[in-house]
């Protein structure tokens, strides 16, 4: 499922542009943004948006009360580059703060650390502790494993997802290997953004985790 982004930033030309840098990352879809407190309150009950990506200063409020009261994860970037502001934007729950200008590359790098954070913590089922460290760690840029060499037997399991969408079940049997190893390199490669998780609901109700290759 789509990442749905809400720009709010009072300038329309810098919204316009974090709008478009948003919609070009695969796996996500950019909202039309919007200039105020106000607007964003309306947007958010309208759009429900997974991620804000919020200026500080706008016309009729504080960006940061609205991080902090929308319930929804927000990144704020702004101008303002005082300590002062980047602690109330952390304390308000920001996962990232970006000063302004930035180049767009910094940009679509926080938005793919965050799909591939979200992958890890968005569904409902409970989060291993050393899963929530990987996660928190990819969010913050911190021991970045994409150039990490892929191991023998996660080359197998990547050739046997080939284009095609599975359980950790039938990737063991496919690779001739263990459902627990199969389901240990699928997380990692998770990890790494390599490949993503759907969720599959059955007639129990009780969602079933499937695996694809990115972008497939």
């Amino acid at each position: 499922m789509s990442i749905r982004v809400l720009v709010v930033d009072d300038d329309f030309r810098v919204g316009a542009l974090h709008q478009g840098i948003a919609g070009q990352r695969p796996g996500f879809t950019a909202c039309e943004p919007v200039r105020s407190v106000g607007e964003a309150a309306a947007a958010i009950r309208a759009q429900r948006p997974d991620l804000l990506l919020v200026d500080v200063y706008l016309p009729d409020g504080d960006g940061i009360e609205l991080v902090r009261t929308a319930g929804v994860d927000a990144m704020v970037l702004s101008a303002a580059d005082d300590s002062a502001t980047v602690r109330r934007a952390l304390r308000a729950g920001a996962l990232a703060y970006l000063v302004k200008p930035f180049d767009a590359r910094v940009l679509g790098e926080r938005l793919d650390r965050y799909a591939r954070f979200r992958n890890l913590v968005a569904s409902d089922r409970p989060v291993a502790q050393e899963e929530l460290d990987r996660a928190l760690a990819i969010l913050h840029g911190a021991g970045d494993q994409s150039s990490v060499s892929r191991s023998a037997t996660e080359q197998l399991i990547l050739e046997k997802l080939g284009a095609d969408e599975a359980s950790a079940s039938e990737v063991a049997e496919r690779a001739g290997i263990s459902r627990a190893t199969a389901q240990r390199h699928l997380s990692t490669l998770a990890t790494r953004g390599v490949i993503e998780v759907r969720l599959r609901y059955g007639t129990t109700g009780r969602p079933e985790h499937r695996y694809a290759v990115r972008g497939q």
